[in-house]
């Protein structure tokens, strides 16, 4: 019969919170192995004759708890090799432990008998100390692996095995993240026993006292201050739901997918202007008010009962994932042409064989994309497949000839369509020199469109502090003003 590992919880406090069983148990074992020293149970049970032996050493060997509970798991697992082993951990062996999950882990894979005797946990004791109920909804998390979106500012959050100074001023800059810097916060130390000391004070002098240890908890009280929630998703994701429902907007109310075409638009060029004035509070007020159009878009769906803003992160997280196999997956890339190798290969695979056979390279270009994009995605997926100039030079002499044919059709006195059209043939020949840079056309036209309407309200400026009109002033006078206003770097 193989020999098993007995694990037993302390409790949170002293010898008073030890269940009488865990008790006798440990009055009449020959050696404990523990993993900490540092438990006021202990104290006492060594004053009346119980032997420990403590990894404490272990946690001076490595930079990272993870590899402390490897050792610690793997070290208890040899020793139950050749007898039977009694484990002591602070509190109960199913909070907060992590040497127990890795020994339940460990011992199913090797056929080892595991028991886990009770131990009282802390956090009784803690809701007590701190007077809260939690039916409204807590959250429990580890101290030395405190991630900001793990915490929900609306519930209780209890932040466990804070042990020193080092961990609590982690876990202070990852609140901070989320929080004010005076949020009242509470250190909770020994909850429920005859040293508990519970010590509120503000967020940014959380890693200030001196009293940590083991035994030291974080006690965060959920925000009731809306305007601290501002900057939760899901506090955004409300305001768009109550602007849709009964009692919110008008406006909000009768706007549907067709209605908001144009908007979405006008915030995207909006965006583009902030980045090109490298104006970082207008890009991220702009960045809002396309999200805006995304949230709009997304409530409506939920209100048709057609999808949610769930399912397009659903959609988008999956994407991303799927078409970045060298960073989620085993696929190396050299550069990023080979990143968008891979890209179009994957999203062509996502359309099924079936459709490559039937579709055309072309399909996939949105139609409701300004002219000049679709004249150069056209190109680019031309070009993919062998139909393009071998040289920019040859582009240029196509522009001069489609130039030629425009100049042509003018002077022939040709109908408004024929000139319409060698007019685009030239718009499109420009377009593929711009493909050739390396140049977004409707990124440079934009950019131009603004430089122009920079310089002629410059002029605009000029002419209305002498008083004058446009109608008033030569060409020559005007070409002055923009030639200043081009000297001014407008």
């Amino acid at each position: 019969m193989s020999n098993k590992i007995i694990v037993m919880g302390l409790g949170a406090g002293d010898l008073d919170q030890l269940p009488y069983g865990i008790y006798k148990q440990l009055k009449t074992c020959g050696k404990i192995y523990t993993r900490t020293m540092d438990h006021p149970v202990i104290d006492e049970l060594q004053q009346e004759g119980v032997q420990f032996e403590s990894f404490d050493a272990v946690y001076e060997k490595y930079d990272t708890f993870e590899e402390v509970y490897e050792e610690i798991s793997d070290t208890i697992i040899r020793l139950a090799e050749s007898s039977d082993v009694v484990y002591t951990v602070p509190g109960h062996p199913m909070v907060a432990e992590m040497t127990v999950q890795l020994l339940i882990e460990k011992t199913a894979k090797q056929q080892i008998e595991l028991s886990i005797e009770g131990g009282q946990s802390f956090l009784d004791a803690l809701f007590q100390a701190v007077k809260i109920d939690p039916i409204d909804g807590f959250q429990l998390l580890d101290g030395t692996a405190l991630n900001r979106d793990s915490l929900q500012m609306k519930q209780h959050i209890i932040i466990g095995q804070v042990y020193d100074g080092y961990i609590a001023s982690e876990v202070k800059l990852t609140l901070m993240e989320k929080y004010p810097d005076d949020y009242q916060v509470a250190l909770v130390t020994a909850a429920g026993s005859s040293a508990e000391e519970v010590i509120w004070l503000p967020l940014y002098e959380l890693d200030r006292q001196a009293k940590l240890s083991n035994l030291t908890s974080v006690y965060v009280p959920p925000v009731t201050n809306e305007e601290l929630l501002q900057k939760e998703f899901f506090k955004l994701r409300n305001i768009i739901a109550e602007l849709r429902g009964p009692n919110g907007c008008p406006w909000d109310q009768k706007q549907t997918h067709e209605s908001l075409k144009k908007y979405v638009l006008e915030e995207a060029y909006e965006l583009i202007d902030a980045i090109d004035e490298d104006d970082t509070d207008g890009i991220i007020s702009e960045l809002g008010d396309v999200l805006l159009q995304v949230l709009l878009h997304a409530q409506i769906g939920e209100d048709e009962g057609m999808f949610t803003i769930d399912d397009v992160v659903q959609e988008l997280s999956e994407k991303m994932i799927r078409r970045h196999p060298h960073v989620f997956g085993d696929t190396h890339v050299e550069n990023e042409d080979e990143v968008l190798v891979n890209w179009n290969k994957i999203k062509l695979e996502e359309k099924g064989e079936a459709a490559l056979q039937t579709e055309s390279l072309l399909a996939d270009v949105e139609k409701s994309l300004p002219q000049l994009l679709i004249a150069y995605e056209y190109q680019k997926r031309a070009a993919k497949v062998g139909f393009d100039w071998d040289e920019v030079e040859s582009a240029w002499e196509k522009v001069n000839e489609e130039i030629q044919e425009f100049q042509a059709e003018i002077k022939k006195g040709s109908s408004k369509a024929e000139i319409r059209a060698e007019y685009g043939d030239v718009l499109f020949a420009l377009v593929n020199i711009a493909r050739f840079h390396n140049i977004y056309p409707e990124e440079a036209l934009h950019a131009t469109n603004m430089k122009f309407a920079r310089r002629f309200q410059y002029i605009e400026k000029c002419l209305q502090e002498q008083g004058l009109t446009f109608d008033q002033c030569k060409l020559e006078q005007l070409d002055r003003y923009w030639d200043e206003a081009k000297s001014k770097g407008m």
